[in-house]
């Protein structure tokens, strides 16, 4: 048998993957009004490689979802149509591409909500106050708790998102249930005090996340369904006092609903930005749980994405710096050619262009 690698083929369900790098999800604040625009068709389409798979930058399911400036929806018909031609490049150059859906909850602001509403969430605890880089203070404000009849309605949301995109041509969805949005603040204890259904012992804590992948499968089927989890990280203030459990649980429910694949976060991305200690094999457990594709992220290399492949320990490796910065990543990592620094300060500006779509190839013919 070959020895499998980043640059073998894998057969993800039903999409023949030429290679197992994948494009993480990643926001990148371009998206005016929340409405993709033509600018996007260029960044997605430098990234797409044939049999490549790609994930979209988080993007709103609802009007209540959208937490930062800048991000996309998929929530209207006009969301739906921008979206068209950006899916249409990726296709267009044999990539396979998935919209991650998003919902921000409690890690909103008055100014992003109807009305200027309080975000909604599992609790009516606000993030903690954050120091940002310049030393300046972030204050969250304090959300509203969903009744339990209200949250229906939230999981609709998601069941809608999904069928838009799929209009929008997208070959599936990636449910975001990871690094302290809506769905994990339902997951994890330390924000979760709910004494309703959907709180208190394991089990209820998730029924939120898995009534959510349940509809999302109904509407679009699950060979066209992934999820993101990070049951390790403490990303807003949202961590977990059982991290393992709660994802071995998760793992193991979600063969019921025969989703094509599992994304998780890697252990040793405990906040943003920050690498602790390689703990890949504490995933394990959920690899071997799980049964259909596996995914792992967390600031790998060229090396570690190897390793942990040839390994076992996954079938794919999203990076997410390192293909924003590389957009040819996979040809770079096939000759192992040197990668281009990426530039922090540009992850989230409004530039159409700069810290964008201007990172350059190896080769300057593949520009577009």
């Amino acid at each position: 048998m070959a020895t499998k690698s980043l640059l073998t083929p894998y057969k993800m369900g039903k999409f023949d993957l030429s290679h197992r790098i994948v494009l993480a999800p990643l926001t990148r604040s371009r998206a005016y009004e929340n409405i993709p625009q033509p600018h996007t068709i260029l960044y997605y389409s430098q990234r797409t490689t044939e049999g490549g798979f790609l994930i979209s930058e988080a993007t709103g399911v609802s009007i209540t979802a959208h937490g930062y400036a800048r991000t996309p929806g998929i929530w209207n018909k006009e969301q739906v149509e921008a979206w068209k031609p950006i899916v249409d490049a990726v296709h267009k150059k044999g990539g396979v591409f998935f919209c991650q859906l998003w919902h921000t909850g409690r890690a909103s602001f008055l100014d992003f909500q109807p009305n200027g509403q309080a975000p909604i969430s599992c609790t009516n605890k606000p993030v903690p106050p954050e120091t940002k880089s310049d030393g300046t203070i972030k204050e969250f404000p304090a959300p509203r708790s969903l009744q339990t009849d209200e949250i229906p309605g939230i999981v609709n949301d998601f069941r809608v998102a999904a069928r838009n995109a799929i209009e929008a041509g997208f070959d599936g969805v990636e449910i975001h249930a990871a690094h302290g949005y809506l769905i994990e603040q339902f997951l994890k204890d330390n924000v979760n005090e709910r004494r309703d259904e959907y709180g208190g012992s394991l089990e209820s804590r998730c029924r939120f996340a898995l009534e959510i992948v349940q509809e999302v499968v109904n509407e679009i089927g699950g060979d066209r369904v992934g999820i993101r989890l990070s049951p390790f990280a403490d990303y807003l203030d949202c961590w977990d006092s059982n991290p393992d459990e709660l994802g071995l649980y998760m793992a193991q429910q979600l063969n019921k609903y025969d989703i094509l694949y599992c994304h998780m976060v890697d252990p040793r991305m405990k906040i943003s930005s920050e690498r602790q200690e390689n703990t890949t094999r504490r995933l394990l457990p959920m690899r071997e749980a799980f049964k259909g594709s596996f995914i792992v992220a967390g600031g790998y290399d060229r090396e570690e994405g190897e390793k942990v492949v040839k390994e076992g320990d996954a079938d794919l490796v999203a990076y997410g710096r390192l293909f924003l910065a590389n957009p040819d990543l996979p040809k770079r990592f096939e000759i192992n050619a040197p990668l281009n620094k990426y530039d922090r300060s540009t992850f989230y500006t409004s530039n159409p262009v700069i810290g964008y779509t201007d990172y350059p190839f190896l080769d300057s013919s593949n520009l577009v």
